[in-house]
């Protein structure tokens, strides 16, 4: 029989402690000799260069070791904001999660960000306190900031002493070894109070034994704190001190008996997803896979189900699969239902793709969205391919840097979250790709949108052979819909394999509009046209369509939308004046403040323009007491002097002749 498989992501705000946790499970299990450290970089699953210098994780890694007859993937990811994606793509692997939380900073920025995804997804979560032996630490004030600001249902399992203390322990915890068998709950300490009562909530006939004041089975606790925890209905909370190696065992134990297994459902065809990918110096392109149902093995052909479209199927063949123990590759045969592994031969792959067919993979969870836009230069202009191949290479292991090559111009543009994120991409081609570059100053990305109703036309047929005729409804959608597309053109007017083309290429058309933006928020219905049985191929509709979109854009003109952020601001009620000052300074609203003694909590929206750089104003301002999260609420519009519109990247197809001498291959 397959062993209990437990695919765990390890998840936290920066210098919580994630890393050395994961260290110190492996260690304890006996996957490494002796416990990695982030001071000395020497971590399992900090392999890249500037991980080890810099003491942070930038990518997510995987480790896989035994524990009570349990087979645990961990999966170790970054807690830095600007790297929030790779934890987004983690989301999607998981059947459980540890989220840490320091014992002195509490819950933090990314913390909260974080549990809402985990909570969204219902992916079961344990929370664990690290660090108790830290000045400052306070285990009963961080759990008042998990219950108010992450959830109620955190329940403490442990009775630490000697806090902020090197020799902080744990004096007992919930376990058969510590209770007797049959507890009466009024007999008990205070600590395991707030466990009851949450149980019984879950539990009529142990709510009914509690008011009797009859004892109860020790057993009968566990099993429904067991189901409870599995249904997300109650959040474990450990303690312990990660770099001390204080409390992992219990972990480790609690990982076995309250955390889900995943599914053995083998005898159904494959269902995976790809949550990351990376290249080996040796092996090439690498996808780690997550397997829901059925099995990959070596020399399988994989249908890639995202990739394929219509009746154009890809298929790659898994040459080789590999699973990580110890920061290094080992063989395996394959990867069964409810496992990860790493495959090669997956040329075709990329982050988020569904590998055979999709029912069991769950949806994708979206935790951040890059705010900036910035130019790379290489330090030396005969670099500037290599630049562009070793970018290229980077965009396929992180998609959302959006990487836009622009040939005639010589320009390399990749999309950022932060500074923090540009100075590990200069660390990453200097040491990866040897290539010295320069960032320019970012900027934000902004959005436009069709200021009205228009149509867009373009007749493509000269100079021969080509023949495309498209005509497009273009129309305004609410905010936040994105780009939905229609055709009310038969198949007689214009054949299905070159209406595919303009279906399939929309998305590159829409790239950029008039004010050198991403066009979004607006429908667009194919409405008429003609092809010519003669003398039109595919190109030529891929090459009118872009044309026609921005005759139409040219037309109507378009709004700018600037990203607004959602806020969360928590900080001593005697700065509330000057915060909301600021707020609306920046052009931000704001709901009534919360208080909370001598505390406020202030929520509202407020543009990412105004606002980049407000998490230091406010630190300097609070002394370093004040607390702001924020995520994206979405694209709002602005006028043309709050935002910034830029020239079109490349050859505009409002160039009609240059664009349609560059898109036939006659103009380099």
């Amino acid at each position: 029989m397959a062993k209990a498989c437990k695919n765990i992501g390890i998840v936290a705000h920066v210098d919580a402690g994630k890393t050395t946790l994961t260290e110190q499970m492996l260690f304890a299990a006996g996957a490494t000799r002796k416990a990695g450290s982030v001071d000395d970089g020497t971590t399992a699953t900090d392999s890249l260069s500037v991980e080890r210098e810099r003491g942070i994780s930038v990518r997510l890694a995987t480790e896989t070791f035994d524990w009570q007859d349990h087979q645990i993937n961990l999966i170790d990811t970054p807690g830095h904001v600007d790297f929030s994606a790779e934890v987004e793509r983690s989301l999607r692997a998981l059947d459980c999660a540890i989220l840490v939380i320091s014992a002195v900073e509490g819950v933090q920025a990314n913390t909260s960000s974080i549990f809402d995804a985990l909570t969204s997804l219902k992916i079961p979560t344990l929370i664990f306190i690290n660090k108790l032996d830290r000045a400052g630490a306070d285990v009963e004030r961080v759990l008042n900031e998990i219950h108010q600001e992450l959830s109620p249902k955190a329940v403490l399992l442990q009775h630490p002493t000697g806090l902020g203390q090197p020799d902080a322990k744990i004096e007992k915890q919930w376990s058969a070894n510590t209770f007797s068998s049959s507890l009466i709950i009024d007999e008990q300490e205070d600590w395991i109070h707030p466990l009851f009562e949450r149980i019984t909530e879950l539990d009529d006939s142990l709510l009914e034994k509690v008011i009797e004041n009859e004892p109860v089975e020790f057993s009968h606790i566990d099993q429904t704190l067991t189901q409870a925890i599995a249904q997300s209905q109650l959040y474990p909370v450990l303690t312990g001190v990660a770099k001390a190696g204080l409390g992992i065992e219990f972990l480790l134990e609690a990982i076995v008996r309250y955390l889900p297994s995943a599914k053995h459902a083998m005898d159904k065809p494959l269902s995976a997803v790809v949550f990351k990918i990376e290249h080996d110096p040796r092996i090439g392109k690498m996808a780690y896979v997550r397997v829901f149902e059925g099995c990959l093995n070596a020399r399988d052909k994989v249908h890639n189900a995202t990739r394929s479209q219509d009746d154009l199927v890809i298929e790659d063949k898994a040459s080789q699969i590999k699973r990580v123990f110890r920061g290094k590759y080992h063989d395996i045969d394959g990867i069964n239902a409810g496992d990860i592994g790493v495959v090669s031969g997956l040329q075709h792959a990329q982050i988020g793709d569904i590998l055979g067919h999709g029912n069991a993979v769950p949806n994708a969870y979206k935790l951040s969205a890059p705010l900036l836009t910035v130019q790379v230069i290489p330090e030396q202009e005969k670099d500037f391919s290599a630049l562009a191949s070793a970018l290229t290479e980077l965009a396929d292991e992180d998609p959302l840097l959006n990487l836009e090559w622009l040939t005639e111009q010589r320009e390399l543009h990749v999309n950022i979250n932060g500074w923090i994120q540009v100075e590990v991409l200069q660390s990453i081609l200097l040491q990866r790709f040897g290539l010295a570059a320069t960032f320019e100053q970012p900027s934000i990305i902004y959005k436009e949108t069709p200021a009205k109703s228009v149509e867009g036309y373009e007749c493509y047929w000269m100079p021969k052979p080509c023949w495309a005729i498209v005509r497009f409804l273009i129309e305004p959608g609410e905010r936040g819909s994105g780009i939905q597309y229609e055709s009310k053109v038969s198949v007689n007017q214009i054949a299905a394999k070159y209406q595919n083309e303009i279906r399939l290429n929309l998305d590159k058309a829409l790239k950029q509009g008039i004010k050198g933006w991403q066009v979004t928020d607006a429908k667009i219905t194919l409405i008429d046209g003609s092809d010519h049985v003669q003398h039109s191929r595919p190109g030529d509709f891929i090459i009118a369509t872009p044309m026609a979109i921005m005759n139409g854009l040219k037309e109507s003109d378009t709004d700018l939308l600037e990203p607004i952020l959602d806020f969360q601001i928590q900080a001593d009620s005697e700065l509330l004046g000057a915060i909301t000052s600021d707020i609306t300074k920046m052009r931000g609203t704001f709901l009534s403040p919360e208080f909370q003694g001598n505390r406020v909590i202030i929520r509202g929206k407020v543009p990412a323009a105004t606002s980049l750089e407000y998490s230091i104003q406010l630190a300097s301002l609070s002394g370093g007491h004040a607390k702001l999260t924020t995520r994206l609420s979405g694209y709002e519009t602005c006028t043309p002097e709050q935002g910034q519109s830029i020239p079109y990247r490349g050859i505009s197809p409002l160039d009609r002749d240059k664009y349609i001498l560059w898109a036939r291959g006659a103009l380099q």
